[in-house]
């Protein structure tokens, strides 16, 4: 049975007169989990200090954006080998830990709400802790798979053991864990986290921005002598958008106005996918955009015909759910989704479009098959569409305030 949020579910208490610091090794408010989550805190009433990192000069050190109080420190997130990552990390955290260990001399936190990546982020908390704050560790992605996928690791590989055991203490760390499906939530409790410590608040997009009540106006923003096929996120390898490439030249010929249409930050994995294209020689049917707002990748996907996620198979991917599913469903478009646990946990097989992970022919086959039975394909739209609306956003914030409000 698939657990859903209440979308009319309301908080029990407010959060005003409490004070929230908020610790996010990314950039805001450009992360779409943390800025929901500060914005609902700000919104219950709390004051919200947020500490993240600057992507460029341009951005000030300190800013509020809907009542979040920003703090930036002078550090960026770059790529690289195994030891970048962590020192990276750990120049963060120790940066995090001054900036609260000062602070608390001169106000105390009620509570603490640390995001993932890394786990031990959490840690820099250490200060307020030590004062009274509570603290909730947002596991956005389980590290030790995350980790095997980027670097093709074996999983018995000790550094893969070292994280599970830096997983195990950070969340003994904190007060309550949080995680965005039911997947990662049987996994961190399967190895590192007792049942009732856990909570899910699932990555629902802004209702907002992705309209649940959006009808069959969308269906008449797409152009009848093209079919669009959108791809929208990371640029990386685990995503297997080479892999969707391969799939597009399979259909051109049955499909011959396709396109791909591809929205992300530039990677060195983007040249790859370029690189396919242009070796298939369907180089002028794929299109880079760059990367894109939220209100820009929803007018976007109102443009497409079809949305894909076309990951290979790890054991990341196995566990993940992407919320680009829900994206799609909100603006009335289908997609196809790879047939992965985290996924089958909430739609069964008439409520979405599997394709095989890893599996180019599959893919392709897939894609004709929502080119050539448009009929059938409303029908599994509206289906997705119903488990979409069980975990609305305004759910999912509600049970995010409860559980702070409880702290």
């Amino acid at each position: 049975m698939k657990p859903s949020s209440d979308p009319k579910a309301t908080v029990p208490l407010s959060l005003k007169g409490k004070r929230v610091a908020v610790l996010l090794y990314s950039y805001y408010p450009s992360d779409p989990r943390p800025r929901r989550a500060a914005e609902a805190m700000a919104e219950a009433g709390a004051t919200v200090d947020l500490i993240c990192l600057r992507e460029d000069k341009n951005e000030p050190t300190k800013e509020t954006i809907r009542g979040v109080q920003l703090r930036r420190l002078p550090f960026g997130k770059n790529r690289g080998g195994k030891l970048v990552y962590f020192a990276q990390y750990a120049s963060f955290l120790g940066a995090c830990f001054f900036v609260l260990a000062w602070r608390t001399l001169f106000r105390r936190y009620d509570l603490v709400h640390v995001h993932n990546m890394p786990d031990v982020l959490v840690f820099a908390a250490l200060p307020t802790k030590l004062r009274g704050s509570r603290v909730i560790l947002d596991l956005h992605d389980p590290m030790p798979e995350l980790m095997t996928s980027i670097y093709n690791l074996s999983p018995t590989h000790w550094l893969v053991s070292l994280l599970r055991v830096l997983e195990r203490w950070s969340i003994g760390f904190s007060s309550v864990v949080l995680t965005p499906n039911i997947t990662f939530k049987t996994l961190f409790t399967s190895r590192s986290c007792r049942p009732e410590k856990m909570q899910i608040v699932m990555n629902s997009p802004q209702t907002e921005i992705f309209d649940p009540d959006l009808e069959h106006a969308a269906v008449t923003r797409t152009h009848p002598e093209t079919y669009r096929i959108m791809h929208h996120g990371s640029i990386v390898h685990r995503h297997g958008i080479d892999l969707l490439v391969e799939a597009v030249a399979q259909v051109k010929a049955r499909i011959p106005g396709v396109s791909l249409e591809i929205y992300g930050s530039a990677t060195p994995y983007l040249d790859d996918v370029l690189a396919t294209a242009e070796r298939l020689g369907i180089r002028d049917r794929v299109r880079y955009h760059g990367s894109k707002t939220q209100t820009e990748i929803a007018e976007a996907i109102r443009e497409c015909n079809l949305g894909v996620v076309p990951n290979r198979r790890s054991p990341f991917t196995e566990t993940n759910f992407p919320t680009r599913l829900f994206e799609y469903l909100a603006m009335q478009r289908p997609v196809i989704a790879p047939s992965t646990q985290g996924i089958r946990d909430y739609f069964g097989p008439d409520e979405m479009i599997y394709f095989e992970p890893d599996d180019v022919e599959n893919m392709a086959s897939q894609i004709l098959w929502a080119h050539d039975n448009p009929t059938l394909v409303q029908e599994r739209i509206a289906k997705g569409r119903e488990i979409y609306r069980q975990h609305l956003w305004t759910g999912e914030k509600a049970r995010l305030l409860s559980i702070a409000a409880e702290l």
